[in-house]
């Protein structure tokens, strides 16, 4: 087991962080974390963002294009079709035996050919290993009419978005955690309720009071302190964060919180060593 799937809590600036599930659904996670920085905590959020590799098409040979489009826009949208990845199976080519010139252990041949009348989507993306191909079978590519052919062949490669955005696998951000303090009933309690956008608020016996099932979408936008002329106040809480991950297809947020966790253990360990001759 590694250090990154080890469960408990971790010492972060001279406090013992903990994590607490908020909601998971989909391609979607959030989670809390107490007793962070913001240092660590975007330090997390560029890992996984930046770090984290996936496939991604890029090269293309075309052999027939009678479309309305040119090569180089069916290349674009081809290659910013999120492709499900097997990171067990693949290494990046900077890594790889190869040396980066290709082979079956950092890529993947592609092909596609489809003829008109009809519109032509990634599902018809054929690839050499059934574990590499699109997330979203129904993307469309190009729009073909009686007569018109599509015929290409492409390599899709293991990366990250430092070199390219294609190879993002999902998005990442975070927020303090909100805190809402009531200090006094306010005398426009509706106009109050009505100002949050995320409906944080709500009425009971007549007083003005948090709707806890949606506290966590608060985004501290201070509409409800000016509706309440500063009866209600938004705390700012610098050590408990809500992170929110959501992925494009190619991984689980899971697999991508995993592999941020290693990479970023990896690059404390780079840092670590000449850190250390410095005593």
């Amino acid at each position: 087991m590694t250090a990154a799937e080890k469960k408990g809590d971790e010492e972060v600036g001279g406090y013992k962080m903990e994590i607490r599930l908020l909601d998971k659904s989909g391609d979607s996670v959030s989670f809390l974390i107490k007793n962070s920085t913001p240092a660590f905590v975007n330090a997390v959020r560029r890992n996984i963002v930046e770090a984290v590799p996936t496939m991604a098409i890029e090269d293309i040979e075309f052999k027939d294009n009678s479309s309305i489009l040119y090569d180089e826009i069916i290349a674009h949208r081809i290659g910013l079709i999120p492709l499900k990845t097997d990171l067990k199976s693949y290494n990046l080519k900077d890594g790889c035996k190869c040396e980066g010139k290709g082979c079956a252990r950092c890529s993947v041949k592609m092909a596609l050919k489809a003829k008109g009348h009809a519109t032509v989507y990634s599902e018809e993306l054929s690839s050499k290993d059934p574990k590499v191909k699109p997330a979203f079978p129904k993307m469309p590519i190009v729009k073909l009419l009686k007569g018109q052919e599509l015929e290409f062949e492409a390599t899709a490669v293991l990366g990250t978005a430092k070199e390219h955005s294609k190879w993002s696998p999902g998005i990442a951000f975070y927020k303090y955690k909100p805190e809402i303090v009531i200090e006094k009933n306010p005398e426009n309690v509706e106009a109050v309720v009505k100002s949050c956008p995320v409906g944080v608020f709500e009425i009971k016996s007549d007083k003005l009071a948090i709707n806890k099932d949606n506290l966590m979408k608060c985004h501290l936008c201070a509409a409800c302190a000016e509706a309440s002329n500063g009866a209600v106040k938004l705390v700012n809480n610098d050590k408990e964060f809500v992170f929110y991950v959501e992925s494009f297809g190619q991984l689980s947020c899971h697999e991508m919180l995993l592999k941020a966790a290693e990479s970023f253990e990896e690059n404390l360990s780079m840092f670590e060593k000449p850190l250390g001759e410095l005593k």
